[in-house]
């Protein structure tokens, strides 16, 4: 109960954070690839894309949220449409433009699919194997972009972004769990994605270019992952669980309004 009351208070603030990370969908400082640590950020952020819209639709078909988990739908293929062309456009070696054109045909196939259909529980296990190819060309992309940095930053600005796609990627397996949709491992995969959120907090913490800034992102991060955990940790309690989903979904996206700042605040730190 006391889990319970504590997460109603919450819900308006964490509403506020929804609200927020929308906007990265429209500003016009991200109309382009500025520099390295910036394709990284926003490499990165593709990452958490894939997981984010697949979460949306897992909410979307249960009902959860009317029009906001719809919204978090529309804005997060139309950023990653977005930032897509701008990963393309910027890549500075073959390679790299090799891993996005490979990465712009496995989004084809996903996005006709979170765009053309309507959300159904039979069709959540097709769209997670598809989100999952995304993924591991969106993380690629990063990591050669981040590798062609050859500075500590570069990997803090890879690992503060990957947070943001581990905060998604637990919501989603929640969601699917809470729909009973047939997904292999979905315990297993929020239990390690819950792990290594943990351990990178620590790691970002505690490096040396971190600023006084960034530290008390962090500590927040930290803070508002507890709540997370605390609405993560009732999975398979069928008690009041479009509540617990909908907490859930949007603890997440106050999460990753966070950890995007923290990004940022990496990238803009040793540009």
């Amino acid at each position: 109960m006391a889990i319970a009351k504590r997460l109603a208070m919450k819900r308006r603030d964490l509403i506020r954070g929804v609200g927020s990370l929308a906007l990265l969908g429209v500003s016009p400082n991200f109309a382009q690839v500025l520099d390295l640590n910036d394709a990284i950020n926003k490499a990165g952020r593709q990452r958490m894309l894939s997981q984010r819209a697949a979460k949306a639709y897992l909410a979307t078909g249960q009902g959860l949220l009317g029009e906001r988990s719809r919204e978090v739908l529309g804005t997060s293929i139309a950023l990653f449409d977005r930032q897509l062309a701008e990963l393309k456009a910027y890549a500075p070696t073959p390679e790299i433009r090799d891993t996005y054109t490979l990465l712009e045909s496995a989004w084809s196939d996903y996005r006709a699919v979170l765009a053309g259909r309507a959300p159904s529980r039979e069709g959540a296990p097709a769209l997670i194997a598809l989100d999952s190819k995304v993924l591991t060309l969106a993380h690629k992309g990063t990591v050669q972009l981040e590798q062609l940095s050859g500075r500590p930053v570069g990997r803090l600005v890879n690992v503060a972004g990957r947070q943001r796609m581990l905060s998604q990627r637990v919501a989603k397996f929640y969601l699917a769990l809470a729909w009973k949709a047939e997904v292999p491992n979905a315990a297993t995969e929020i239990d390690k994605a819950r792990a290594e959120f943990v351990q990178a907090l620590d790691l970002l913490h505690n490096a040396p270019e971190a600023t006084a800034s960034i530290r008390r992102e962090l500590e927040l991060a930290r803070n508002q992952w507890v709540f997370y955990e605390s609405a993560i940790a009732q999975r398979g309690v069928d008690t009041a669980m479009p509540e617990r989903c909908s907490n859930v979904f949007l603890s997440s996206e106050n999460i990753l309004t966070v950890m995007d700042k923290v990004t940022g605040l990496y990238a803009q730190a040793i540009g």
